[in-house]
């Protein structure tokens, strides 16, 4: 599975950006995805994940309530729609796919190249 996530840029606090993980090659359908995050000198995060029927979602707390994951599986997509972004919402946000819905990076055995959210306060 080969990932491509989109979507990142320069935002006001306050503000909004949806998130695009497209998907190629092997059957999406079959994976849970995950949306992590790493700021610099931080380690990577858990943020959201969609199991692969998109009936389960898992969100870190930092995030619940603002962010939303979904995901069309015709159109082999995961988004991640990011509602009142602040300041510690700044960073490389990536999108991964695997087996099991998981918060669990390592578990992850596919992964995008990752796109920058920067919220200014």
């Amino acid at each position: 599975v080969q990932l491509q996530a989109s979507g990142g840029g320069l935002v006001q606090a306050g503000g909004s950006l949806k998130l695009s993980c497209a998907a190629s090659g092997r059957t999406f359908s079959n994976y849970a995805v995950g949306w992590f995050r790493q700021a610099p000198g931080k380690e990577r995060e858990f943020v959201a994940g969609i199991d692969w029927t998109g009936s389960s979602r898992y969100y870190a707390d930092s995030v619940k309530d603002r962010f939303t994951i979904s995901r069309n599986n015709a159109k082999n997509t995961v988004y991640l729609q990011m509602n009142s972004l602040n300041a510690e919402d700044t960073a490389v946000y990536y999108c991964a796919a695997g087996l099991v819905l998981t918060r669990t990076p390592s578990a992850y055995d596919y992964w995008g190249q990752g796109t920058q959210v920067t919220v200014s306060s």
